[in-house]
């Protein structure tokens, strides 16, 4: 069965481009010009990715909806302002709206792999847990204390590859290559400020990962 995508996208033409290059490669494809048509259609039937125009508002209703759902936002200039404020508005990767049609689809692809790679069984520690920390890496959920904490995709392997060996300091290339991230090192701070505020909303106290200066980042042991 062929995967399905989202396209949310205000300009027909870059809407269209990114559609019929999408059948070709044997996805199923959704367009939408909007976000509320968007998220009509959603609460139908979610697709497997969401291709989304950063400009066309914020989604805090889809992460709710479907807070596993890989999102790709598309954003109209290449800056570090557009890059953070897609980070911080959930997106797993994104990209400027002139990129190459083999580029977009080099980069879905691997979202896709993460996805699979996410969700195949593991042979040890399914459950991953680290204290008050609990992650199903099965079921994709994440809580601490016992209250969910809501990760995306990025965030969820983030915290995986961080808690899995407690004390030992992840730079951001390691981090990366572990956590199979396709974004690039600059924006991995912007990950771990959104995945602290995401356990601080749950426990005001928290305080579990540690930045090493001019190394990486840790998991307090």
């Amino acid at each position: 069965m062929p995967r399905r995508i989202a396209i949310v996208e205000d300009d027909a033409a870059i809407r269209a481009n990114y559609s019929d290059a999408l059948r070709k490669h044997g996805y199923e494809v959704s367009a939408h010009a909007a976000r509320a048509e968007a998220m009509r259609a959603f609460r139908t039937r979610l697709p497997d990715l969401a291709v989304i125009d950063i400009g066309l508002g914020e989604e805090p209703e889809l992460r709710a909806l479907a807070p596993s759902l890989p999102i790709l936002f598309l954003t109209a200039r290449d800056s570090d302002f557009d890059a953070v404020s897609g980070l911080r508005l959930g997106a797993d990767d994104y990209l400027t709206k002139d990129v190459s049609l083999p580029h977009l689809l080099a980069r879905i692809s691997a979202l896709f792999r993460r996805v699979d790679a996410l969700r195949e069984p593991k042979t040890a520690e399914e459950v991953l847990e680290r204290g008050a920390l609990k992650l199903d890496a099965k079921r994709f959920t994440a809580s601490w204390k016992d209250k969910p904490v809501e990760l995306t995709l990025t965030e969820f392997w983030m915290v995986h590859t961080l808690a899995k060996f407690p004390g030992h300091v992840k730079d951001r290339e390691g981090l990366m290559r572990e956590a199979n991230l396709v974004v690039d090192e600059g924006t991995i701070t912007s990950h771990v400020k959104r995945i602290r505020r995401k356990f601080a909303a749950v426990d005001p106290s928290f305080g579990q990962i540690d930045t090493v200066y001019g190394m990486g980042y840790r998991w307090k042991a």
